[in-house]
């Protein structure tokens, strides 16, 4: 999943994807009623790939905490983010055990909820892509080393001679 061209702009509601770049800021389009116009360069625009929830360990990126929600919701939608902020807590910690409670907030747990129901929503959630991404790098990386590893063993043996 590619979050990079998801983008939240402060003041305004909702995601947009990236369309084009411009002079002075970029087209964007939102993600829930397809309107189009350009964010400037002035606004607050964060892509979502650069977004991270603090625990109590390391800050967790945003997509690793929309993934954890997907498995825990079966790739169904979360619960509303208009919901109880008792409710909204407790759904968050079973996704997310480890969040820092006293540095996110009961809206930053709203934005994520809402997030991901819109993100479900539209089908833009695909993990699968990730777990077939991660199993070929540990095959490639142990390839590549090996070959090295053959191509200076003849190497050598062509010197010798």
């Amino acid at each position: 999943m590619d979050l990079s061209k998801i983008l939240s702009i402060s003041g305004k509601p909702g995601l947009y994807k990236m369309l084009a770049q411009t002079k002075n800021g970029m087209v964007v389009e939102s993600l829930s009623d397809g309107k189009r116009f350009t964010a400037f360069v002035h606004e607050r625009v964060s892509s979502l790939e650069e977004i991270s929830i603090y625990t109590n360990d390391e800050d967790l990126l945003l997509k690793d905490v929309l993934k954890s929600i997907f498995e825990k919701q079966n790739g169904e939608a979360a619960i509303s983010y208009k919901s109880d902020p008792a409710e909204l807590k407790a759904f968050f910690e079973e996704a997310v055990p480890d969040y820092d409670k006293e540095n996110v907030y009961v809206s930053d747990i709203k934005k994520v909820i809402y997030w991901y129901n819109l993100l479900q929503e539209m089908g833009m959630l695909e993990f699968e892509e990730d777990k077939e991404e991660e199993k070929e790098k540990p095959e490639a990386s142990k390839e590549e080393p090996s070959e090295k590893i053959k191509d200076t063993s003849k190497e050598a043996e062509k010197t010798k001679k």
